[in-house]
């Protein structure tokens, strides 16, 4: 993916805040405890938030959060749902927070659209001494055969290169950590994995699906052509047609330290 077309998908959640807000799975308590277990202190950045699909775990394990966010739509579903919580206007390559002032900073299915040549260097300023950098994402165990098939007829654009654990560990070791003169830095990287299973029915999960950034900046007809599908494979599946199924998910995290 070029650098403009890494812009245009990384751009195109906010068309569907609502939708991403309603259907986009949280993420696992042990995941994000574990990202956390070496920060120095309370102090936690959410970078990239979103609607505060992470935000909320976090508000949830106690953490003094707040959350940047580029997307004005993204922003405006966060504040709905966490009106307690300090949530800004910015992004990874220009955090609004002054130098040193959170003891980690954690990115929840984000940290693959950073530009790490601006936005490492950003980081580092904003954590403290010893402070703790995580991305975590949630991917689909495709180990299970029906998770496979959907990952077959979906195509990279539902099911994309960091959305089962094979791939993800692939894609992100080492890959989306700071790089161009911030490498120093940080510390070496370590990956863990936690099992989160979500309630789900077919609907719900095409529709899931549907605020994947590849499904978002797809012509109209053949997004439509997709998710039909996706819906047909659920529908004639016996783990997925009938009512509610557990679709087998980890969450996922990269996790380093500021040195």
């Amino acid at each position: 993916m070029n650098q403009d077309e890494r812009a245009r998908h990384a751009s195109s959640f906010g068309a569907a805040a609502v939708a991403y807000a309603q259907h986009r799975p949280d993420y696992a308590q042990a995941a994000v405890g574990w990202a956390l277990e070496p920060a120095p202190g309370p102090r936690v950045l959410d970078l990239g938030a979103g609607t505060g699909k992470l935000t909320a775990t976090l508000v949830g394990l106690g953490a003094e959060v707040v959350a940047v966010e580029p997307d004005a739509a993204m922003l405006a579903e966060l504040h709905r749902s966490l009106p307690g919580v300090r949530a800004l206007r910015g992004s990874a390559e220009a955090i609004p927070l002054p130098d040193a002032s959170v003891d980690a900073v954690l990115a929840g299915n984000a940290m693959h659209w950073f530009d790490m040549a601006v936005a490492g260097p950003e980081i580092a300023r904003v954590l403290s001494p010893m402070g703790v950098l995580a991305g975590l994402w949630n991917v689909m165990d495709d180990q299970v055969e029906w998770v496979a098939g959907l990952a077959r007829v979906g195509g990279s654009a539902a099911v994309g290169p960091r959305d089962t654990p094979t791939s993800w560990r692939a894609e992100t070791a080492g890959a989306h950590l700071p790089k161009t003169g911030a490498a120093a830095r940080f510390g070496s990287p370590e990956q863990s994995e936690f099992p989160h299973g979500q309630r789900r029915t077919a609907g719900s999960l095409v529709a899931t699906l549907a605020t994947r950034a590849g499904m978002l900046v797809m012509p109209e007809e053949e997004r439509c052509t997709t998710l039909d599908r996706i819906a047909a494979f659920l529908a004639s599946t016996p783990e997925t047609a009938h009512g509610d199924f557990t679709l087998p998910m980890l969450t996922a995290v990269l996790r380093t330290r500021r040195l």
